[in-house]
């Protein structure tokens, strides 16, 4: 499944195509960023953005389209800009007909990284180390755009995000990735858990 993922931004919108395969491993399509200068007409600005995206969306037809969701923040002229950026990128999405995905900051980063208040560090590091990049995409608009893009296509192609994620490491053997492994702990300790919670009362009603 080829996915778009866009980090709508007004100065910067990042965006990043990645191609994920059956076994969710994946591949960079394309990464950048569409810029605006802020001394611009808002109207203007919005324009660029929208022609970048729609250009990006003709050259390499995803089939899935991410947005990250916007969510309050102190700047309330950053946040303005968001929201009229994302959508703008809503609006090309369903013109293309292409499904979309809403996925909050913190979701991306327990779907990357096994954590949801990871550092945008953090994230940069386990997208290039997914994708087989040698180093972090830049500026962080790019890489969070990707890690959003990953996002949405890990949580369509099954249960949990890295239950079945696999990298192909050097001799070509699929391994799992040290945040796959701690998820699949995570998993696993919760399957666990609820299983025993569930035994309970049955336990107690033979006593």
């Amino acid at each position: 499944m080829r996915v778009i993922g866009i980090d709508p931004g007004l100065t910067r919108c990042g965006i990043g195509i990645v191609d994920v395969a059956q076994t969710r491993s994946a591949s960079l399509v394309y990464v950048g960023v569409i810029e605006t200068a802020p001394g611009t007409a808002l109207e203007l600005r919005l324009l660029t953005v929208a022609r970048g995206i729609r250009s990006i969306l003709q050259e390499f037809a995803p089939q899935a389209v991410a947005v990250e969701r916007v969510f309050a923040q102190h700047n309330l002229r950053t946040v303005m800009g968001t929201a009229q950026v994302s959508g703008v990128a809503l609006q090309l999405a369903a013109e293309a007909g292409l499904a979309v995905g809403l996925h909050t900051p913190s979701e991306i980063k327990a779907a990357i990284t096994g954590y949801g208040a990871a550092e945008k560090r953090q994230v940069g590091t386990m997208v290039a180390k997914v994708l087989g990049l040698g180093e972090v995409p830049k500026p962080a608009d790019a890489a969070d755009a990707l890690a959003l893009a990953l996002c949405h296509a890990w949580s369509r192609s099954g249960s949990g995000a890295w239950s079945s994620a696999v990298l192909a490491g050097p001799s070509g053997v699929t391994q799992l990735t040290p945040a796959q492994r701690a998820w699949r702990a995570a998993e696993a300790s919760t399957a666990t858990s609820a299983g025993r919670s569930a035994a309970a009362p049955t336990q107690r009603k033979r006593a």
